[in-house]
C-alpha cells in the first residue's frame, strides 16, 4: 500500500507519478472532484466516509463504528474536531480527512505507519513514504543524514526524524498535519502521553484490554496469522492472545547456534500448550541465516531509508513467503515489548526522585547486582543536564570508545558513536548535525528522562516495522508490532512509575496483564536469548561476498567510510560481542545505497 496526498487547490504544474510495475492508479477525490488521495490499496485495507462536503479515509487495520463516525464527521467543521474520534481507535492506523478543502492526515504515535511532507509547485504535498516524494520533486540525497546512520545505537531525537532525502519532512511524534485550502501546511500537536499515576492493578487491566483489541483487529474475520514464537515473553504473550481470537494461528521459530540460549526449550514449552496452532521451525542449517543474501534483490530497496535489522534480512523474507503461501496476511512481532515494559538505569532516578523510600532500597540493590562504581552512580542521579547540553556531550562523545555493558548511564539517551571505519567527513557531518540540533534547544519527548526514553524506543522501533513492512508487503504479508500500537502505548505510559520494576520481577507491568492469557509457567522467565553467535556465523559464510563488498564500497566513493579498515574491521576478530552493532548499520547502509543506485538505472514508466 502507498498513497499521495493532494491539497485541494489548483496546482500550476502538472504532477507526474511513477508506478513501474505495480497495479493501476487509485484515486479518492476531495467534495471538489479535485484528486486527493493517489496510490495504491486493496479494498479491505481502506474505510471511506463521506458527510456531505467531508471525506474521512482510514487505511489499516482497525475497529470502527462507520455510522457514529459519519455523524461525528458531518458534525466536524475543522480537522480539529476528529481528535477525539482519533483517541479511540485500535490497531496501527493513517486517519485521513478532507473537510471543506482542509486537509488532515496523521500516522501512527510509534510511526510504524507515518506521514511525510514536502513543497511542490507552491503547495505543500504528502506521502506515506519520503522516497515517493522524493521522487516527485527530485531531492537529493541528504549525505549528513546518511553519515548519522552509521552511528549506533542510532540517531537521537530529534535527529531521528530527519529522512534519507533533503527537502523531505517527517511529522513528530504525536503530531498530525493540517493543510489548508491554500495548501499552506502546518503541524499541530494533538497528543501528548498520559500521566503516569495509575497504580498497577487497574493499569494492567487497561494494558491487557489494548494488547487484546490490538490482536484482534488483525485476527478479524477469521483471518490466519503468523507470528513470531521466539520463546520469549514479548512474542509469546501475542501467541496466546491471537490463539484465542477469531483468526488461525501460524508460528514461526528459529533454533539459535548456539547452545547455551535457551530460546527453543522456552519456545517448545509455548507451542505444546497451543495445539490448535501450526508451527514452524526452523535450525540453523534449514533456512538463510545472518547476512545472507535476499533472493529477491528488489526487496532492500527500503523506501524509508537503510533498513534496521538488515542483517536478518534474508531470514524475514524466507518467513514472509513461507507465511504467505500457507494463507497469512499478517505477521506479529513482538518489537516494542522491551522498550514499554522493562526498565533501563534511568528509571531508577526517575524513581528516586519521586519515591524516595522505594527508590534508594531500589538503587542500592541494582548498584550490587551491576557492579556499578559509587561515584558514577551518584553522578548520574544527581546529573541535572538538559538535554541540549545531551546533544552536545554526545557530538563530544563522536569517536569515544563504546561504553561497556556494565556501564551505568543516567542520561537523556545513550550518546552516539561512530565506528572506526567511518571517515573524517562522516564524524564532521555528524558532530555538524548534533552541534545545531542543540543550537536549537528542543524540548526532548518528555521531560522526564525515563519517559522520553521509553518514547524514544518506541519511535525507534515503530521506524523499524515501518521499514522493514515496507519491503515485506511485497510478498503479500502486513508486518505488525501489536505492542506499538497508539492505544498500548497511551496504556504502557499511564502505569505508576513505582509500578514499573518490582524485586525480583521481569516486565511486572507486562506479566501482570498477561497473566490468565498466557500459562504461569511461561511468565516465569526471566532472562532473554543472545544472538552474538549468528552474527558470527553470517560473517564466517558470508566472508568472500562480504570482502568482495569492500573493493568497491558505494560509501566510500561518498568519502564516508574508509573501505581498507571496514574489511579489516569486518573479517578480522571480534572478542567483544557489543561491537558488532555497528557493522549491522554500515551494511544497511551501503546495501540500500546499491539498490537505489540499481533502481535509478531502470526506466521507470509514468
Amino acid at each position: 500500500m502507498d498513497f499521495l496526498i493532494l491539497p485541494d487547490v489548483s496546482v500550476p504544474a502538472s504532477i507526474t507519478i511513477g508506478n513501474a510495475g505495480q497495479p493501476p492508479l487509485r484515486c479518492i477525490a476531495h467534495a471538489s472532484a479535485r484528486p486527493w488521495l493517489v496510490g495504491h490499496w486493496a479494498d479491505e485495507d481502506v474505510t471511506v466516509l463521506v458527510a456531505g462536503t467531508r471525506r474521512l479515509v482510514v487505511f489499516g487495520r482497525t475497529r470502527l463504528d462507520t455510522d457514529a463516525a459519519t455523524r461525528e464527521l458531518a458534525r466536524a467543521r475543522s480537522p480539529h474536531d476528529l481528535d477525539a474520534l482519533a483517541r479511540t481507535l485500535p490497531g496501527s492506523i493513517h486517519l485521513l480527512a478532507s473537510i471543506d478543502g482542509r486537509i488532515r492526515a496523521q500516522g501512527a504515535l510509534s510511526g510504524t505507519r507515518q506521514i511525510f511532507h514536502t513543497r511542490f509547485a507552491g503547495v505543500t504535498v504528502a506521502a506515506d513514504s519520503p522516497r515517493r516524494l522524493a521522487h516527485l520533486v527530485g531531492a537529493p540525497l541528504d549525505r549528513d543524514v546518511l553519515a548519522l546512520r552509521l552511528a549506533t545505537p542510532g540517531a537521537p531525537w530529534p535527529l531521528s526524524t530527519r529522512t534519507m532525502w533533503t527537502g523531505i519532512d517527517q511529522l513528530d511524534a504525536g503530531c498530525r498535519l493540517d493543510i489548508d485550502t491554500r495548501g499552506t501546511r502546518s503541524t499541530v500537536r494533538w497528543w501528548q502521553p498520559p500521566a503516569a499515576e495509575v497504580p498497577l492493578p487497574r493499569a494492567a487491566a487497561t494494558v491487557r484490554a489494548a494488547i487484546r483489541d490490538a490482536v484482534a483487529v488483525r485476527t478479524a474475520a477469521g483471518r490466519t496469522v503468523s507470528a513470531d514464537l521466539s520463546g520469549g515473553l514479548d512474542s509469546t504473550g501475542l501467541c496466546f492472545v491471537a490463539a484465542a481470537g477469531e483468526g488461525t494461528l501460524l508460528t514461526h521459530h528459529w533454533q539459535p547456534v548456539d547452545a547455551a540460549n535457551d530460546d527453543t526449550t522456552w519456545a517448545e514449552r509455548a507451542a505444546a500448550l497451543l495445539p490448535a496452532a501450526r508451527h514452524r521451525v526452523g535450525g540453523p542449517a534449514d533456512g538463510p541465516g545472518w547476512l545472507d543474501e535476499v533472493t529477491d534483490p528488489g526487496i532492500v530497496d527500503g523506501a524509508h531509508g537503510p533498513l534496521p535489522w538488515s542483517r536478518n534480512l534474508a531470514r524475514m523474507e524466507h518467513v514472509a513467503r513461507d507465511s504467505a503461501a500457507r494463507g497469512a496476511t499478517v505477521h506479529l512481532m513482538g518489537v516494542g515489548g522491551d522498550e514499554l515494559f522493562s526498565v533501563t538505569p534511568t528509571h531508577l532516578r526517575t524513581l528516586l526522585r519521586t519515591h524516595p523510600l522505594t527508590g534508594l532500597p531500589a538503587v542500592l540493590r541494582c548498584r550490587s547486582l551491576n557492579r556499578w562504581g559509587l561515584l558514577p552512580t551518584l553522578r548520574g542521579l544527581t546529573d541535572n543536564g538538559s538535554f541540549a547540553d545531551a546533544l552536545l556531550a554526545g557530538a563530544r562523545d563522536l569517536r569515544a570508545p563504546a561504553p561497556r555493558p556494565s556501564q551505568v548511564f543516567m542520561g537523556w539517551a545513550p550518546h552516539p558513536r561512530l565506528p572506526t571505519w567511518a571517515s573524517a567527513s562522516a564524524a564532521t557531518s555528524v558532530h555538524r548535525l548534533l552541534i545545531d540540533a542543540a543550537a536549537d534547544d528542543p524540548l526532548p519527548l518528555h521531560a522526564d528522562r525515563d519517559r522520553h526514553q521509553i518514547l524514544e524506543g518506541v519511535l525507534h522501533g515503530g521506524a523499524a516495522i515501518r521499514g522493514m513492512g515496507a519491503v515485506l508487503s511485497r510478498f503479500g504479508i502486513e508486518l505488525a508490532a501489536p505492542y506499538l500500537d497508539d492505544r498500548v502505548v497511551e496504556a504502557a505510559l499511564s502505569v505508576r512509575t513505582r509500578d514499573r520494576m518490582s524485586r525480583g520481577g521481569f516486565k511486572p507491568v507486562l506479566t501482570t496483564a498477561l497473566r490468565g492469557l498466557v500459562p504461569d509457567e511461561l511468565l516465569a522467565r526471566r532472562d532473554k536469548g543472545d544472538f552474538s553467535a549468528e552474527f558470527h556465523a553470517g560473517v564466517e559464510h558470508n566472508r568472500r561476498r562480504l570482502a568482495e563488498l569492500c573493493e568497491d564500497l558505494r560509501l566510500a566513493r561518498l568519502g564516508l567510510v574508509d573501505a581498507g579498515a571496514l574489511r579489516a574491521a569486518l573479517l578480522g576478530p571480534k572478542p567483544d560481542t557489543a561491537a558488532l552493532a555497528p557493522f549491522e548499520n554500515t551494511l544497511a547502509c551501503e546495501s540500500w545505497l546499491r539498490s537505489a543506485e540499481a533502481c535509478r538505472s531502470q526506466p521507470v514508466p509514468r
